[in-house]
């Protein structure tokens, strides 16, 4: 039994997902950081607020509403993912974009039926597999799987 979760623990994507959960975790620290020391104070001086921003609150009886905090988690968010996507999606994006492998067409791809017997083919068959009977292959199925189109002259 513990074997069992021991390889499970062990597995690639596990171990991945927990690395990627810890740099994530210290990468919201940078961010949070970052806004509360940069962010909201600018946004504390262009509002006329003094001081820390994520302080403001307002009361309503004895009930005290720290809408600052709100604020400023919303804006570590924009942030945090404003970093994610021009930082590393679009690079990456851009990065797989150019290294990208155009998959070959496959000539199999393609099928048709056989005139004689009416099983699917591949379209650039000149004999069914089914049947046996000769068949012409269909020019532009051997156009897109880049065959030559000029016949073989037979030898005797």
């Amino acid at each position: 039994m513990l074997s069992g979760f021991k390889d499970f623990i062990l597995r690639g994507n596990v171990v991945s997902m927990a690395i990627g959960l810890a740099v994530g975790s210290a990468f919201t620290a940078v961010v949070t950081g970052f806004s509360k020391a940069f962010i909201t104070p600018l946004i504390g001086l262009a509002t006329g607020s003094v001081g820390d921003f994520s302080e403001a609150h307002f009361t309503v009886g004895k009930t005290v509403f720290p809408y600052g905090l709100a604020i400023a988690a919303a804006i570590a968010f924009v942030i945090t993912a404003a970093v994610l996507y021009f930082l590393i999606v679009v690079p990456m994006t851009k990065f797989q974009e150019r290294f990208a492998r155009e998959e070959a067409a496959d000539p199999k791809s393609e099928k048709r039926d056989c005139p004689r017997c009416f099983t699917e083919i591949p379209a650039i068959a000149s004999r069914c597999g089914h049947c046996t009977s000769e068949v012409e292959p269909l020019p532009a199925a051997l156009e897109k799987a880049g065959l030559d189109l000029t016949p073989v002259p037979l030898q005797r």
